[in-house]
Parts: structure tokens; C-alpha cells; sequence
């Protein structure tokens, strides 16, 4: 089991913090769970997650195992409402995460648990939330561009899988979208690329953006980038690509990276363009916080702003990478705080 503490504000230590002593029995949870990694927090008495765990998926059979492990760690005996995220569509009663193997009903976690209330989101409806609240510190800038205040802002990021978002501001509050973006048909951006999803198309009948980019992508990326260049491919993992691009010490790894990148820089482009996200396009998930200035040096920004017609009008719109390693538990804490009556 993966357990960690990223860092965050001290947790107050009065009887009113959830996260500790007297009145735990009140505790609100937040939740934020992916195809590889599961994060809890619970909420305190200003509505901020504390008590930040990250777990492993593949440590448990399913959600409600991990909450109980997450509150016996925590010395929480229990919750009075809920708030998770998911890496899946959410709409049915039966919930299947798309990149793991948990399926669960929402009215067994909500009893099994004594929850009075429980919201489940999609992960990135949850990263988008996030997105007005991030301190600048949680954020590096890649390229130029400037955020028009409320102007509407996307997120888009590989992790295990792909997830796509948005945030649009309404009469007085951020509303944030709820779709499975990572699921659009992925398209070419030239001749090389046009090779690359030419070799996928003849192995998958719909090679959609999640098929290459992102972490359960970038192997087979890996291996239709070295037939369209003529190398020899190496079977390798997610991981074992990344170190060696970020090491130079291979040369096949590295362009697999720059063509990540560029692939992610087109649809983050289409995803500007779709939203008219004047307040920056965010990139957040696993992988690209890894890159650090590899990623700043990558074909991603001048991929992004390559659209014809419309290139100054993307040049305008700053990416940012997010940094925070939590931030999907933020905006699940909003939502909880928004909600009214759960699910």
C-alpha cells in the first residue's frame, strides 16, 4: 500500500476538525480515484482536505475496502457524507472505473459506509472545479499568453488514462462540465502522425486521444513510432519510457516523448478552440508534472497554437502544467459544499 503526505496546511487540532478528536463521527471525505492511485482526505471545519492518503488501486477490492483502510489509518470511526471522484461515467447506479477493475453500486457504498449524503463525480468534472481555486504557486506556465479574468478555462491530462474538463462561469459561480473527452477520435496533425494512427487503426477499431495518449498508451506508442521511424522496438513500460527520455538515453524513448507531446498539444489546441478557454488550458494527470522543463521544451506549445486561421488567437491563451499533487480534492470538497442533496 502506497501511503502518502503530500503537503498542505496544518491540520487544527480543536475538537471542531473532523480530521482529528471529538466530533469525527461528522467527518465529510473526499475522494479522488484513478485507474493506478487512490486519494482521501477529510474535510476541515473551513471545508479544506487534510489528512491527505494515497493509496494504491490495485491494494483492494473496491472503494468502500479502501475508504475503510484510509479511515483506520486516519483513526476516523466514521463519515456523515461523501464526496468521489472517479475515473468512470458516473451516471449509472452501477459504477465500472474504465482503466481498473472496481465496480461498485452507489447504495452499497452510501450504506456499507452510514453515509447521509453521497456525491460521486468524474475525476476531471473534479480537477476542473479546481481549476479558480489553484494558487500561482500550483501552476507553471508553458509559452505565452495572458487568462482573461472569467473567461471559461479547460483542463485536459494523461494519466492512466485521458480525462477532459471545463469550467464555465454562470451567475455568480464556476460551473464545471461532466464528459468522457479522452474518448474523441483522435486525428492527425501531419504526415507522420497520419502513419502512426494509420498502423493503430489496423490493431483498434476506434483510436481515440486515451489509445496513445496517456500512461496505458505510451507503450503501444512507443511501438508504432519505431516501425513509422524504422527502428527496433523494445517492449517497455510507461515508466521504463519516461526515464530514459528524461535521461537522453534513448533515442527511440525520447521521440515517443516528443510525439506525445505534440499529440497533446493538438488536442489541447482543440479543446481551447471548442471552449473558447480564454482563461488558459490546464494540463494536470500524472505524467506531464514529471516532465518538469522536458515538457517546456517540448513540441506541445507550438503543436497547441499551430491551427491556421486561428494561431494568434491561441497564442493568446496561456497552458499552464499543474503542479499541486492534490487538486482534484479540491474541487470535490466544492462540490460537496455546493451540493444539496447528493445521490
Amino acid at each position: 500500500m502506497e501511503s502518502t503526505h503530500p503537503s498542505s496546511p496544518s491540520t487544527p487540532t480543536n475538537a471542531a476538525d473532523p480530521a482529528t478528536g471529538a466530533g469525527r463521527s461528522a467527518a465529510l471525505l473526499v475522494a479522488d480515484i484513478g485507474g493506478t492511485r487512490a486519494r482521501f482526505a477529510l474535510l476541515d471545519e473551513h471545508g479544506t482536505p487534510q489528512r491527505v492518503r494515497i493509496f494504491a488501486v490495485a491494494d483492494f477490492a473496491g472503494p468502500i475496502e479502501a475508504i475503510e483502510a484510509y479511515l483506520a489509518e486516519v483513526a476516523c470511526p466514521g463519515l456523515r457524507a461523501a464526496a468521489i471522484a472517479l475515473a468512470a461515467p458516473i451516471h449509472e447506479q452501477v459504477i465500472r472505473l474504465t482503466n481498473a477493475g472496481w465496480s461498485f453500486a452507489r447504495e452499497e457504498i452510501k450504506s456499507r459506509l452510514g453515509l447521509s449524503r453521497l456525491l460521486l463525480l468524474n475525476d476531471f468534472t473534479a480537477l476542473a472545479l479546481s481549476l479558480p481555486r489553484l494558487a500561482p504557486r500550483d501552476l507553471q506556465q508553458v509559452g505565452g499568453g495572458t487568462s482573461v479574468a472569467l473567461a471559461p478555462k479547460a483542463v485536459l491530462g494523461p494519466g492512466t488514462g485521458l480525462g477532459v474538463s471545463g469550467v464555465i462561469f454562470g451567475r455568480g459561480h464556476w460551473l464545471a462540465l461532466s464528459g468522457e473527452g479522452g474518448h474523441c477520435s483522435l486525428a492527425p496533425a501531419d504526415g507522420r502522425e497520419a502513419a502512426i494512427l494509420g498502423l493503430a487503426w489496423r490493431e483498434l477499431q476506434h483510436v481515440s486521444g486515451e489509445r496513445l495518449i496517456s500512461g496505458s498508451g505510451l507503450p503501444l506508442l512507443h511501438r508504432l513510432v519505431a516501425e513509422v521511424d524504422g527502428r527496433a522496438s523494445e517492449s517497455l513500460t510507461t515508466a521504463e519510457i519516461v526515464t530514459r527520455a528524461l535521461s537522453n538515453e534513448d533515442v527511440q524513448c525520447s521521440a515517443v516523448l516528443d510525439t506525445f507531446c505534440a499529440m497533446l498539444g493538438s488536442l489541447a489546441g482543440n479543446l481551447a478552440l471548442t471552449l473558447g478557454a480564454q482563461g488558459g488550458v490546464y494540463i494536470g494527470g500524472g505524467i506531464i508534472p514529471r516532465l518538469g522543463e522536458r515538457f517546456a521544451r517540448s513540441p506541445f506549445r507550438a503543436r497547441f497554437e499551430t491551427k491556421g486561421r486561428f494561431a494568434a488567437y491561441l497564442a493568446a491563451i496561456p497552458t499552464y502544467v499543474m503542479l499541486s499533487p492534490t487538486p482534484a480534492l479540491l474541487g470535490a470538497a466544492h462540490a460537496l459544499a455546493e451540493s444539496e442533496d447528493g445521490l
